[in-house]
């Protein structure tokens, strides 16, 4: 868009406490909604180096064929979608270009692509078998039903 631009630590930290729901998706895509703050299959979290996320993907077929290309690293990327807050942003001139800093946005998405906006971003793979998964859950019941 003709010019450069950072986010300040801490920009998304009022959106995370007040949001009802912020959605994951393939592609910017709302036809492939990976996951979702509100269901509990996404998980936000800043901390001082970005925003990352946590996203438990659902047995789909997009899932399970987006599951395969992010292990085979050929989609590594991610990105959101946000409006700017009001008061969100300082403009000034860096290097001759105008850039903009972002203080203060309204998320409403993130996003696993092959494209994304901020090249530095990084989407990885962690697997977890089922049974392992089953076994700390069973752990957990019974730990809370002995209080």
């Amino acid at each position: 868009g003709g010019f450069t631009e950072s986010i300040r630590q801490g920009a998304f930290t009022r959106t995370l406490m007040e949001a009802d729901d912020v959605m994951a998706l393939y592609n910017h895509d709302q036809q492939h909604i990976l996951g979702r703050t509100s269901s509990g299959t996404l998980e936000l979290e800043e901390n001082h180096r970005g925003l990352f996320f946590t996203l438990s993907l659902p047995p789909t077929q997009i899932a399970k064929d987006l599951s395969a290309l992010i292990e085979r690293k050929d989609i590594n990327g991610a990105s959101f979608a946000f409006t700017v807050a009001e008061g969100g942003e300082i403009w000034e001139e860096r290097a001759g270009l105008p850039h903009r800093e972002l203080t203060d946005v309204d998320l409403r998405e993130i996003t696993i692509t092959a494209n994304p906006a901020y090249l530095e971003t990084s989407v990885s793979k962690r697997n977890m078998p089922a049974f392992k998964l089953r076994v700390r859950l069973a752990s957990a019941k019974r730990f809370l039903e002995t209080i």
